[in-house]
């Protein structure tokens, strides 16, 4: 599946789901991922509870419900490989969609892929990973 053109094309909704240090999960609505050329996912975020659970644990999941009837879409398992804090990159980012106006620190974070799955797995078919 090539990434960016799924993300360019495809509408619909986000879950990213973080947990501290502590294993406490907290979810959160975030916009389609900006894939980088390495493969790796990036999200511009703020300095939230999401954004704080990363910096104890690196694991995250990201949920993505295409629009329309059914359950179609994918889940991402992905771990935070670093991150940048108002950057040039970051900006010119932030130039392709409409953010709120607001002078708080941004994080641009990035992600590898450690397995794809899809949103809703067929009753008796195996999961097939996917990386």
């Amino acid at each position: 599946m090539n990434l960016k053109q799924y993300f360019d094309k495809t509408k619909g909704l986000g879950i990213l789901s973080t947990a501290d240090a502590d294993g406490k999960v907290d979810a959160a609505v975030y916009s389609r991922p900006h894939i980088m050329e390495d493969g790796s996912l990036a999200f511009i975020m703020l300095d939230r509870l999401t954004h704080d659970n990363l910096q104890s644990n690196p694991h995250a999941h990201y949920l993505f419900k295409e629009d329309g009837p059914g359950y179609k879409g994918h889940r991402f398992f992905l771990t935070k490989v670093r991150e940048e804090q108002d950057s040039e990159l970051l900006r010119d980012l932030r130039k392709r969609q409409a953010m709120d106006q607001t002078d708080e620190p941004r994080f641009l974070v990035f992600f590898k892929i450690d397995e794809t799955l899809p949103l809703v797995t067929p009753r008796g078919n195996p999961i097939a990973k996917q990386a």
